[in-house]
């Protein structure tokens, strides 16, 4: 039996690595860290969350929620930690992100199935070795320009951001209050109103506010699920006030009334000490963050944990390159998995990395393979995405209903939405129980 090299510790690669070792075969997991950190990393630690908190919307009839319900029926590393280490979001998962890291971490590092290689990987494996490569959309230098050769065409980019996150302390309560939107999850999320003018000072200031430069951004892609807040608020006047500044769901206390507009900070960790400014990625200069976010009511004097930052992702045109196993096309024991193949979010890199450690296992264990997730299914489809040639402009995609393969019959009424979701929801975790059964069989050897 092969072993398997698996090139990056992040979400995808720890998911690769695990599911890999859970069907008992040997893996040498390749990272980079602390020998050296790309411009976004900073822990030593394996699943490390750059940017948000949170993993998003945990309901099976929202797509990304779904899609972490699979995950968990087929023994996913990520999600048994996200599980563990999760902290109060409404309706949505989110994470102690320390908590969640030194959880992967500890279990990969116990294993007697991995092994730990702290290095930075400079060349692609020869193709006799079965190897996931899972750097991420910041790998660069020798690797980078390795997989760009492999591939034989223009790299493509996109550009992605973090929210800044304040020490809870230093919010003003006297101004924000504790409630989550349609008081659906308590006083889950604390709240920072505006009234009219409050909201127009800050828009004036903050479409004028100094940006730090990024080398080509004007010239390519803004990730809408993480678009800078000062670009959103360019697109117009109340275009924040239907994004993260929408006040729907949410009454002031001190007015009995919906705010003009409303700032929602999401606990960052279970100790209730960081919170994260939702949905305001940025790339406004440190000074200008401060002094601009400070306008904002409850803001005024706070303290930050970490400033909003930018960065340029990078991700393969997969539908040329990857087959719907995540390998590449022309390579036949080379897989790709997470962001660089144009899944776009944490838990989307995590179902990649959990399919190309699948399907990668497999090869060394000189299995056929007994089962595939199938369109029904949100994993199925985000694979059967990633690598449809017939896709003629290829962009980063997020989990969502619309890849889906369709739902037959008809869904009436005001409730018929909810409903086709639903049945979306219970076909999939149909498929997906078969499929848990078949891993099942597979670590019983």
């Amino acid at each position: 039996m092969a072993t398997i090299n698996v090139i990056g510790a992040g979400l995808a690669g720890s998911e690769a690595a695990h599911i890999a070792a859970s069907l008992g075969v040997d893996v040498r997991l390749y990272e980079m860290k602390p020998v050296k950190y790309s411009p976004a990393h900073h822990s030593e630690g394996f699943a490390e969350l750059v940017c948000s908190n949170s993993l998003r919307a945990d309901s099976v009839t929202n797509a990304v929620g779904l899609l972490k319900e699979e995950l968990r029926m087929t023994g996913s590393l990520i999600m048994e930690a996200a599980d563990k280490a999760r902290v109060p979001a409404g309706g949505a998962l989110a994470v102690d992100r320390e908590e969640f890291s030194n959880y992967i971490t500890d279990w990969i590092r116990s294993s007697d199935k991995i092994t730990v290689i702290n290095e930075e990987i400079t060349k692609i494996p020869d193709d006799d070795e079965i190897t996931v490569i899972a750097t991420g959309p910041l790998t660069e230098g020798a690797l980078f320009d390795a997989i760009a050769e492999l591939c034989g065409d223009d790299t493509l980019h996109f550009f992605d951001a973090a929210a800044p996150i304040v020490m809870g302390s230093s919010i003003d309560m006297s101004k924000a209050f504790r409630a989550s939107r349609y008081d659906k999850g308590g006083d889950d999320y604390i709240n920072c109103p505006m009234n009219k003018d409050e909201y127009l000072a800050f828009y004036h200031e903050l479409i004028t506010a100094e940006r730090a430069a990024v080398k080509d951004f004007d010239r390519e892609i803004v990730f809408e699920g993480c678009m800078p807040i000062e670009t959103m608020a360019s697109r117009g006047e109340d275009t924040m006030r239907f994004g993260p500044l929408k006040p729907v769901g949410l009454i002031d206390p001190s007015t009995g009334k919906e705010p003009y507009a409303c700032l929602q900070l999401r606990q960052d960790d279970r100790a209730k000490t960081m919170y994260n400014l939702v949905g305001f990625q940025t790339r406004l200069k440190w000074d200008e963050q401060k002094r601009v976010f400070g306008m904002i009511p409850g803001l005024e004097n706070a303290e930050y944990y970490r400033m909003g930052v930018m960065h340029r992702n990078t991700y393969l045109n997969s539908p040329s390159h990857l087959d719907d196993t995540y390998k590449f096309r022309t390579r036949e024991n080379l897989f790709f998995a997470g962001q660089m193949t144009g899944v776009e979010g944490y838990i989307e890199s995590t179902a990649s990395g959990f399919l190309a450690g699948y399907y990668a296992a497999l090869k060394a264990l000189g299995r056929e393979v007994p089962y595939k997730p199938g369109a029904d299914t949100v994993m199925g489809a985000m694979a059967a995405y990633v690598s449809d040639p017939n896709i003629k402009k290829f962009v980063p995609m997020n989990a969502n209903f619309g890849i889906v393969a369709p739902m037959p019959g008809k869904f009436k009424g005001r409730d018929g939405r909810k409903q086709k979701y639903q049945a979306i929801a219970d076909r999939s975790i149909t498929e997906m129980a078969d499929f848990a059964g078949v891993l099942e069989d597979l670590r019983k050897g």
